[in-house]
């Protein structure tokens, strides 16, 4: 079940007008504008999304926390509260071929996602930190799904550059999936197919080089750990190595290489199935359940940032092992493009290898145009699953430091059961995050 309600000829604008309407709040009640998953940190140490002085946004909102004290002492049990709410409106239109390969598809709102975290930690001179995190939807849970815990587990420092995880966490793979996903350039992501966003066990990130310039990090997994878990397909693992090869923080310029490696155990049969950059309606390209006894996927990424403008680019090549299709080889790939009209940059964290959301530094906020092409291919050895390519256009308003409104069109060329169908899509987006 999903909570939609269908709202033919509502504006996207007037939805946006009802979703908004935060007030300034005292000091007292201000949060950190980091991600809620890591710290942040630059090749310093300090706190790159600390924000010393806020300027008047034109959209009301709560005033972000000022730079932690260093010299301040932590209480012995610390605890914030993380909320991210995200509605989206998404219009379509197809032609004949299309409506035949995957049906009609009807315009509709959705509560794209709603998120409670608890994040904090607790100790002395040694701390551990803690998240539980519950969403309706949201990026990490099947779109099928509607309330999940999504996250549950203790990180222990060992070291000052190595930490160690337990419980219920993200997997170390892929840009798309490690990264801060409401944060993206892009509204959606195309590669989820070939990765399991969340999964339970144990997961390590070491920091590396004098300047933070590279990190590594790998993971156990076992789905028959999870809360509530009725399978038990065995071992997973992955692992991910990050670095910069191209550095000049002062000018925020640099260029992010990364490589990664998942392998997934299975219980007879895999699926690998996915929508078109969307959430709603019905997947384009769909394997169905074949035989398979595990599946290996490898990852590339690179990031190109100058300033205002970047070009981020990531390919996964997935290898099924199945003796009955001759172990298949899937893939797929993007490249995004973005340019912060006022300016600012996504500055880029040095604790995890990658980069954050824009912090606007004018009253009217920071509008940021994105493009994008995609591809995916489900075609191999018989399995017919489909294939698509599709571009992108959008563009983002970073209003305030938690505030975010997006519009973006996509076109779509599905090759499927024979035939090639296409799609445009429209995506509105509101998103709030505390």
């Amino acid at each position: 079940m999903v909570m939609r309600a269908r709202l033919p000829g509502t504006s996207p604008v007037i939805m946006a007008m009802l979703m908004a309407g935060g007030l300034y709040a005292p000091d007292a009640w201000a949060q950190s504008t980091e991600s809620l998953y890591e710290p942040i940190g630059h090749h310093s140490g300090g706190d790159v999304h600390a924000v010393d002085e806020t300027p008047s946004y034109v959209v009301p909102d709560f005033a972000p926390a000022k730079a932690a004290d260093p010299n301040k002492e932590l209480p012995f049990f610390k605890i914030r509260l993380g909320l991210s709410l995200i509605g989206d409106w998404t219009d379509f239109s197809q032609d004949a071929v299309n409506e035949s390969q995957i049906g009609r598809q009807e315009n509709e709102f959705q509560v794209r996602s709603a998120r409670l975290s608890l994040i904090g930690s607790v100790g002395g001179d040694y701390r551990v930190s803690y998240q539980v995190s519950g969403e309706y939807k949201g990026f990490d849970t099947n779109p099928e799904q509607k309330w999940k815990l999504t996250d549950a587990s203790l990180t222990f420092p060992l070291g000052s550059r190595t930490k160690m995880t337990l419980g219920k966490t993200k997997e170390t793979f892929s840009y798309e999936m490690v990264g801060d996903s409401a944060n993206l350039p892009h509204s959606e992501r195309v590669l989820t197919p070939f990765f399991t966003s969340r999964n339970f066990g144990v997961r390590f990130v070491q920091v590396l080089g004098a300047n933070k310039a590279a990190t590594f990090s790998a993971g156990a997994y076992k789905d028959s750990w999870d809360f509530g878990s009725s399978t038990d397909r065995g071992w997973d693992y992955s692992a991910r190595m990050t670095g910069l090869i191209w550095d000049r923080p002062d000018h925020n310029e640099f260029l992010h290489v990364g490589v990664a490696y998942r392998h997934a155990a299975a219980d007879g049969t895999i699926r690998y199935s996915g929508r078109a950059e969307t959430n709603v309606g019905d997947v384009a390209i769909d394997t169905g359940k074949f035989a398979a006894q595990s599946s290996d996927g490898f990852a590339g990424e690179a990031l190109l940032n100058v300033g205002p403008v970047s070009f981020l680019g990531e390919y996964i090549l997935n290898r099924t092992n199945s003796r009955e299709f001759r172990d298949p080889v899937f893939h797929g790939w993007y490249v995004t493009g973005s340019w912060i009209l006022t300016g600012e940059t996504r500055p880029y964290d040095r604790n995890v290898g990658y980069a954050r959301r824009v912090i606007p530094k004018g009253r009217w906020g920071a509008p940021e145009l994105v493009a994008r092409y995609s591809e995916m291919d489900l075609d191999d050895n018989g399995i017919e699953g489909g294939r698509f390519k599709k571009t992108m256009l959008g563009l983002n308003w970073w209003a305030t430091t938690r505030w975010k409104f997006g519009a973006t069109w996509g076109h779509t060329w599905l090759d499927r059961f024979g035939e090639r169908g296409e799609s445009d899509t429209v995506l509105t987006r509101i998103q709030w995050i505390y």
